[in-house]
């Protein structure tokens, strides 16, 4: 079986180990490498071409966002984990937008970490759960109804959707419908069609906002 390979940029010495002991804890995650800046990372994404990279937002100099943007120029089929410990919800969008797949709060425990990796990889969008209620809040905010787009989902569809506004995983969210995860896929690809999107992040955007 592949393994994915998983590159780390964290400034921090003992985040980074530890980071670095999850990924080797798991049979199904190999890491290829280890940054402390942005600008060490830059040099070496090119050329090695992780399937994922771990990326910290502060980091000294060059931002995590900022690196983001260049580092997805260089390896357009890398996905890029945002891992902070801020949910400013500014942030969040920025990171988004610089092309980030999923977020995650460094207090995450190790196996949540693998599993959020494991999805991402999959084609989900991970993110903590505080994160999803804070980009919910926002949606919310700026429209306090969900709009027309809501409407074109199944009642389980519909269920689905508001699991993973509240951070669920694909695994968790089959947990509480007693369904299978496979059938959890299923139903957000048609989630995604529907809606004409890629991620989760674009489907709430799609649904809170106008």
């Amino acid at each position: 079986m592949k393994k994915i390979n998983i590159c780390i940029v964290e400034d921090m010495p003992e985040i980074r180990q530890e980071l670095e002991n999850i990924i080797r804890s798991s049979a199904e995650l190999q890491l290829q490498a280890s940054f402390s800046s942005a600008e060490d990372a830059l040099e070496d994404i090119a050329a090695l071409q992780p399937d994922i990279v771990i990326m910290d937002i502060n980091l000294p100099r060059m931002d995590g966002i900022s690196c983001v943007k260049q580092a997805s120029a260089l390896s357009p089929q890398t996905q890029f984990m945002m891992f902070t410990i801020f949910e400013n919800s500014d942030q969040v969008f920025d990171a988004l937008a610089a092309g980030a797949s999923g977020y995650l709060l460094k207090n995450t425990p190790g196996q949540k970490m693998i599993e959020s990796i494991v999805e991402l990889y999959n084609g989900g969008s991970p993110m903590s759960a505080q994160i999803a209620r804070k980009l919910v809040t926002t949606f919310q905010q700026k429209d306090h109804q969900v709009n027309e787009d809501f409407k074109l989902l199944s009642k389980r569809e519909k269920e689905i959707m508001e699991l993973l506004a509240k951070g669920f995983l694909y695994k968790e969210v089959a947990d509480k419908l007693s369904i299978t995860t496979g059938t959890v896929r299923q139903h957000i690809h048609n989630i995604y069609e529907k809606l004409h999107v890629q991620n989760r992040t674009e489907a709430l955007n799609k649904i809170y906002k106008n």
